[in-house]
């Protein structure tokens, strides 16, 4: 859907002019549309009714109203940590509908996981099954777990973001799949549920899901060989965005394809973990310029936003399209390093840009509602961006600025020994 619109020469997302926004809560600032996540998270649950199960990939954006959004909307969530299960709660997600993965979960983690209910346990390994089973047995419950398995199938993504591949740490190998199974199956305090895996993300093809399908369809159809019945099969996320011209398939065409295989197992309920699908493209990062530079050479857009508060161009090389908030700027046309503040020679939102700018503009940088606030850091002592929803006409603050007492909170001074 169109969320970002023109609207008498100035960019508004939805119904909100973006300089309003930047108006009232300063740059650097995120800006999430509730409209669009909505958007997104039907296009895929139109598709999977019930047993079907979507979970929400937290890790793409956990601000704690987006997770409320979602969870109105009735999703499960893919979580990867402790913390991730409690912001789940504490927005409103209910524990039966939480899918826990992650390579190294702690007995904390895990025993917080039981205690709270969570629908089940991804197992990413045997010592982590053995783990599971221990402390469920001791607390007198049962875990309902899936195994991730690894089908060595190359998702065509950045090397960073693959995890299918044998070289990946992710998951228990293909051929070590059954084995893992039939030690699950006799341990105590263990329910085995499923089968999952997750290839990587930003994948824009389907041949990747589809071989990988094909390749857990076969261990489906050996488990039942060996009395191991299956409930679902989890096949992840990592349906790629559009960010500049990547034609990745449609909601739809990539369910429906998935569905058309699993007609001849009706047992067989299919899980997604969708994250960057539903809010990649729902939120954007306000930046003002500070500078413009040139140096003979080269020239430089100075803009008040770094790595620290999005970090994807930096670590993926990632591209994200960055416009003007003045769709009708009399500034000059300059092409050059869209760069932030951090003292980093990586610190770059953007390289070889051609923008009408001029200092005191306010920029979009497009579709970072994904993996942008959640990785973003205090790294040169700045403090992390404001994040603001957005429901029609109506700005919601949804996370305050950082203060730089909010940054350092928690360290304290060494006694002076001179004054000891």
């Amino acid at each position: 859907m169109l969320i970002m619109k023109e609207i008498e020469g100035v960019l508004h997302f939805e119904d909100v002019a973006l300089p309003a926004v930047a108006e009232q809560f300063a740059t650097p600032c995120y800006v999430y549309s509730k409209a669009a996540i909505t958007a997104n998270w039907q296009a895929f649950s139109e598709q999977l009714p019930a047993p079907h199960k979507i979970c929400f990939a937290v890790k793409a954006n956990s601000n704690l109203a987006v997770l409320q959004v979602l969870a109105e909307l009735g999703a499960g969530f893919d979580v990867v940590s402790g913390g991730e299960i409690a912001r789940v709660l504490r927005a409103g997600g209910k524990a039966r509908d939480i899918v826990f993965s992650g390579v190294a979960k702690s007995d904390a983690e895990i025993r917080y996981a039981l205690s709270q209910g969570i629908g089940q346990f991804n197992v990413e390994s045997d010592a982590e099954l053995e783990r599971i089973s221990e402390i469920a047995t001791g607390m007198g419950l049962t875990a309902q777990i899936s195994l991730r398995v690894n089908p060595d199938v190359d998702a065509k993504t950045h090397p960073y973001i693959a995890t299918g591949l044998e070289d990946n740490k992710f998951g228990i190998p293909m051929q070590d799949a059954l084995a893992t199974y039939l030690r699950a199956a006799k341990l105590p305090g263990i329910s085995i549920v499923g089968a999952d895996c997750h290839i990587g993300s930003q994948l824009t093809e389907l041949a990747p899901f589809l071989a990988a399908l094909e390749r857990m369809l076969a261990l489906v159809d050996t488990l039942a060989e060996h009395d191991i019945q299956l409930r679902h099969i989890d096949m992840g996320g990592g349906l790629g965005v559009t960010y500049s011209d990547e034609q990745p398939p449609q909601v739809a065409a990539y369910i429906q394809a998935m569905l058309a295989r699993l007609e001849d197992y009706p047992h067989l309920a299919l899980y997604l973990e969708p994250g960057r699908a539903i809010v990649a493209n729902a939120g954007v990062l306000l930046t003002r310029v500070e500078y413009l530079k040139f140096n003979g050479h080269k020239h430089f857009i100075m803009v008040d936003a770094g790595m620290n508060d999005l970090l994807r161009p930096a670590l993926y090389q990632a591209h994200h399209d960055i416009v003007n908030v003045d769709c009708h700027s009399k500034a000059a046309s300059i092409t050059g390093d869209v760069v932030g503040p951090v003292c980093e020679t990586g610190d770059f939102l953007g390289q070889n840009r051609t923008l009408k700018v001029q200092a005191g503009d306010l920029l979009a940088v497009k579709s970072a509602g994904a993996y942008g606030f959640t990785m973003s850091s205090n790294y040169n002592t700045r403090p992390k961006p404001a994040e603001v929803m957005i429901a029609g006409a109506q700005m919601h603050l949804v996370r305050a600025r950082e203060t730089l007492e909010d940054v350092w909170r928690g360290e304290t001074l060494i006694p002076n020994e001179a004054k000891a």
